[in-house]
């Protein structure tokens, strides 16, 4: 056993993360014959902490691409995590177009507070805005590809020096001082869709399980139809209501969304990183 518990660490709000970690850190745990443990961030209840991790445990770590980098309002609280002397493996998702800088911020972040990473990987899955871009990943091939990098981290484990030599942080592509991406129309006029928040069709059966899924809180329990604060534009709320009643209308949104549909039609490649 090279380390005691492999750690599945994410946040997901449509749960396409939560897969692919789960696909990584399930296949580590197999051939390393050790326990797993895991820790979801997403919900608000669930910010309040963090887990007492050691240089003993290895970390899937996986967060979603929006706009090009790792969920800006995440960031506060991901500045108050540590890693303890931990091994991390840094993973991100993204919605069939790229995942731009996600992935070396993500790096940064874990390595600036106390995590060792040792591989990474970025894999494509079905947009939060979309039902039709990269629609149903992640897939079985998705997954396969997932326990494929599980296996050449283990393998890389396996060599007696990699652990003991001094700690090098994984190399992976992107920018870390690129700003977040920004939509554009076709005259190359910038989309402005932070303030767009989700309504409510009259099929809405009022169960509150929009409210109960949303990362951010900001929809109300007692009034579904009121979304009082900052929408990150998830989808949780969308994909996961039972009647289908959330949905937007805000014209920037749209567009935006319909051109993603257009032009990022062709299956979007993986890449890890060992």
């Amino acid at each position: 056993m090279i380390f005691n518990t492999i750690w599945k660490i994410y946040f997901s709000a449509t749960g396409t993360t939560e897969k692919i970690v789960n696909a990584i850190a399930n296949s580590l745990a197999e051939l390393g014959e050790a326990p797993t443990r895991t820790f979801d961030f997403t919900l608000p209840a669930n910010r309040q902490s963090f887990p007492a991790l050691t240089a003993s445990d290895l970390v899937v770590f996986g967060c979603p691409t929006y706009a090009g980098r790792i969920p800006n309002l995440m960031l506060k609280y991901l500045d108050t995590i540590q890693g303890g002397g931990a091994c991390a493996i840094p993973v991100v998702t993204f919605g069939n177009r790229h995942f731009d800088n996600s992935l070396i911020e993500l790096r940064n972040l874990l390595e600036q507070h106390d995590f060792k990473t040792l591989a990474a990987g970025a894999f494509a899955c079905e947009h939060s805005f979309s039902y039709q871009l990269g629609a149903g990943r992640p897939d079985a091939e998705d997954l396969q590809f997932a326990q494929n990098f599980a296996i050449q981290m283990f393998e890389k484990l396996l060599n007696p020096d990699f652990l003991s030599i001094p700690h090098t942080p994984i190399a992976v592509d992107g920018d870390a001082q690129a700003g977040y991406y920004q939509p554009r129309d076709r005259n190359g006029n910038p989309i402005d869709i932070r303030k767009a928040k989700p309504l409510t069709r009259d099929t809405c059966i009022r169960c509150g399980h929009c409210a109960e899924v949303c990362p951010m809180g900001s929809i109300s329990k007692e009034d579904v139809r009121t979304v009082a604060g900052i929408c990150i534009k998830c989808g949780a709320c969308i994909k996961k209501c039972p009647v289908k009643a959330k949905y937007f209308e805000d014209a920037g949104y749209l567009y935006h969304k319909n051109e993603l549909e257009v032009m990022y039609q062709q299956r979007a490649e993986n890449k890890m990183f060992v």
